[in-house]
Order: structure tokens, then C-alpha cells, then sequence
């Protein structure tokens, strides 16, 4: 037991200096004038991925036209799928707010609940889809909309009040 608990212990400081390093190199390289347009904060070795992976040409930049005529970029992989192109869009807003005014909660549910994305006049409804079934390519404008959809039948769909004692009162007057 105790060779065990001491390999333990030599692992995780092998892994907590492996971090330093790691972080340490990224901060060196993200000093670097070429990597200029590189977000300095909250890198994570995903954006990292992502950035490379858009250098080589399998990701893609996308612009994400908000309501009020403001944009902002993203970039996904190219095999990325709607899932993802929404994780994208809100770590980047909340990195947005985040820079701007502090730290400020948003509903993403509420979001996606009351605002659709679209492209060419396609709603990207199905999270599960590709954007390349959208024909979404590198540089493609993706908009935000108000839209309240039944995500099974893909029907707009009105809200429903909740009657459970209309049929009540005329039943029991007297």
C-alpha cells in the first residue's frame, strides 16, 4: 500500500508540473505578435486544438450576426454539429460579457428556447445535425431569430395557459 500511495503522489507532481509547463509555454507563445488576434484568457487546450485545426483548414470561422446588427466570429471544427456550434457561441458571449461588464448570468436555456440560428434560411434546429448538412462552410453567416418552435414536429407552436379548473366553476353554481 504504502509503494502505491507514494506512486500516486509522483504522478500528481508529474502532472502538476507537466501543467506549469504546459501553461508556461502557452503563455510564451501567446506573447508572440503573430498570435496577436488569440484570446489571452481562458484558453483551454480545446481553443488551442480549434486554432490549429483552423490554420491546417479543418475548422472553419463562422460569423454569428446578433438581432441588434453586431457580430462576432466563432470557429468549430469542420465536423463540428450544432451542439457545438452552440457551445461555441456561448462560451464566446459569456467571454464577451465577461470582458465587458464583470460577470453576468445568462439563460441559455432561455435562449435557445425563445431564439433560433439560421443559415441560407435554414433553421438549425436538430442539434445532433452537421453544419455541413446546412451547407455551412468556412466564412458562412449564421443569424440569430426570434423563434418558438415545437422541437418534434418543428412547428411553431403558441403557448398554452393551464385550465385545470375552467370547466369547474360552471359545474358547481348554484
Amino acid at each position: 500500500m504504502d509503494s502505491s500511495s507514494s506512486r500516486h503522489e509522483i504522478e500528481g507532481v508529474n502532472r502538476e508540473k507537466a501543467r506549469q509547463r504546459v501553461e508556461s509555454l502557452l503563455s510564451t507563445l501567446l506573447q508572440d505578435p503573430i498570435l496577436s488576434d488569440v484570446p489571452k484568457h481562458s484558453l483551454s487546450v480545446s481553443d488551442v486544438d480549434v486554432l490549429i485545426n483552423l490554420e491546417l483548414g479543418s475548422a472553419i470561422r463562422l460569423t454569428i450576426l446578433k438581432m441588434d446588427n453586431t457580430s462576432f466570429e466563432v470557429a468549430v471544427l469542420n465536423s463540428a454539429t450544432v451542439k457545438d456550434l452552440k457551445a461555441a457561441i456561448r462560451k464566446k458571449v459569456n467571454e464577451m460579457e465577461q470582458a465587458n461588464m464583470g460577470h453576468r448570468h445568462i439563460s441559455w436555456k432561455h435562449v435557445w428556447a425563445n431564439y433560433c440560428l439560421t443559415c441560407n434560411g435554414s433553421k438549425l434546429i436538430d442539434e445532433k445535425s452537421l453544419l455541413s448538412v446546412y451547407g455551412i462552410r468556412n466564412n458562412s453567416k449564421i443569424e440569430f431569430l426570434p423563434d418558438v418552435t415545437s422541437r418534434l414536429r418543428e412547428k411553431h407552436s403558441r403557448r398554452r395557459k393551464h385550465r385545470f379548473f375552467h370547466g369547474l366553476s360552471k359545474k358547481y353554481k348554484t
